[in-house]
């Protein structure tokens, strides 16, 4: 019953300011009227506001929301952030050294493996990881092209290309030329040479079917190009540096895709050096004019077949066929990539002992010669060793650590060799492996490729 009273008590007195504030207000309040005195409204206390005839939210709530929205300093944070997460995936050129002023003639040469579109499909366990849309080739073609122009390339050579018809369209429309040859066998990709049609014109040019050597199904494309002198720059440089019309400046480039089986390290080893003997031939034939190859060779910087373009010489019996491309693989345990490369001669020659190369190995590697040794007649200096670079970008010898990614890859296959005739300007710089490896994979978003593209400016010694 206490309760009751106490309770009772208190609505009486609740009535009583009510009718004390009545008595001082307006007589009268018409809710439906247009014009409302906001001011004699009675507020009791808990009861809903009214103002302007809207739903006030409590101030609690309005704070809440409030600090839901970021403020403009967050977001000017989360802006800053983005950039330089943005600066971090660009490529950056770097420049020679050396003093290159005199340099007169020039070219910017691209080496770009494409990812073949049935070769992605047939191999999805290498991009289980990637997002299905960066995959799609009418995406990636697109970004291709648009990178390719930023690098203002002269000469182009791709790898696994297998939609040739859609690249020559796009690449016609930036002033581009192309020739293509296609693998042997099964395979639909092959590699594709194209150069800008103003710059240069083509003389010659042949393709090589490993496959009629015994050496695959591979291929491998050379040309002789002209610098086209009716460009009026080109005459200007023509008359600064002394040279006449009857001399225009020409080269052989080379473009090559090597066997990937790292088992069959004979055949590789054969597909280079017949690609290498037919490139020296070439530059004979034409007068020993300079010689730029690129491509992806399936090897690494520390393998015996890296050894063999750079030296020009290599013992087969130093070496176990399996390991002589240095390719790498992934330890699924831990989850790491570790690199299988060249060891040293002691080691290789113990391991020849169980691992000897087999007559037809032998036969396949050096041609049908009656010799353990493989060799060959162009001195030839990698692209990018000749060029400083950053240790988040390149090895000790000066290669890139990584020119492709995929699920069990990270390292270097992909490079641009020339001859003393040419020296390099600038390079292409790659993405530093802890970048690459934030993207969980190539393709990406910004890159159209598991591979990245390697470039350089090469320039012609003057006479």
């Amino acid at each position: 019953m206490s309760g009751y009273k106490a309770e009772n008590t208190v609505r009486q007195s609740i009535t009583v300011t009510k009718r004390k504030r009545s008595s001082v207000s307006e007589p009268s309040l018409d809710l439906h009227e247009k014009s409302i005195n906001q001011e004699s409204i009675p507020r009791p206390l808990g009861a809903l506001a009214l103002k302007s005839h809207r739903y006030r939210a409590p101030e609690s709530n309005r704070r809440s929301r409030k600090s839901e929205r970021p403020s403009k300093s967050s977001r000017r944070r989360r802006r800053i952030k983005q950039e330089r997460i943005s600066r971090s995936v660009e490529r950056e050129w770097v420049f020679s050294a050396s003093n290159c002023r005199n340099l007169k003639d020039k070219l910017v040469l691209v080496s770009y493996n494409l990812l073949g579109v049935d070769n992605a499909s047939n191999h999805m366990d290498l991009y289980y990881n990637i997002p299905p849309q960066h995959l799609e080739w009418s995406r990636r073609k697109h970004l291709i092209c648009k990178e390719i122009g930023r690098y203002n390339a002269s000469i182009l050579c791709l790898q696994e290309v297998d939609r040739f018809d859609d690249l020559d369209g796009l690449l016609k429309n930036s002033g581009f030329q192309g020739v293509h040859k296609s693998r042997t066998g099964e395979a639909s990709d092959g590699c594709s040479i194209f150069w800008k049609d103003k710059l240069f014109k083509l003389l010659h040019h042949e393709e090589i079917e490993f496959g009629s050597f015994g050496l695959r199904n591979n291929v491998a494309q050379l040309c002789v190009l002209e610098m086209n002198c009716e460009d009026p720059k080109s005459k200007l440089r023509a008359q600064s540096s002394g040279q006449t019309s009857t001399s225009p400046r020409r080269l052989v480039v080379g473009n090559i895709h090597v066997l990937f089986n790292p088992k069959r390290g004979d055949i590789k080893l054969g597909q280079v050096r017949h690609f290498l003997e037919r490139a020296y031939k070439l530059s004979q034939e034409w007068g020993n004019i300079p010689v730029a190859i690129a491509g992806d060779l399936n090897s690494t910087p520390k393998s015996a077949i890296y050894d063999f373009i750079a030296s020009a010489d290599l013992d087969t019996q130093l070496h176990d066929r399996r390991q002589i491309s240095g390719q790498s693989e992934l330890h699924t345990k831990e989850r790491s990539f570790r690199n299988h490369y060249a060891v040293s001669a002691a080691e290789s020659i113990s391991r020849s002992r169980t691992n000897e190369w087999s007559h037809e190995e032998l036969q396949l590697a050096t041609g049908g010669q009656a010799t353990t040794h493989v060799k060959h007649e162009l001195k030839l200096h990698s692209a990018y060793t000749e060029v400083p670079g950053t240790l988040r970008t390149r090895d000790q010898c000066g290669e890139p650590l990584a020119t492709t990614y995929h699920s069990k890859f990270l390292g270097t296959v992909d490079y641009i060799w020339h001859t003393k005739e040419l020296v390099p300007v600038r390079v292409l710089e790659t993405l530093p492996t802890d970048v690459l490896r934030r993207t969980g994979g190539l393709p990406s978003e910004k890159w159209g490729s598991d591979h990245l593209a390697i470039a350089c400016e090469l320039g012609f010694v003057s006479e």
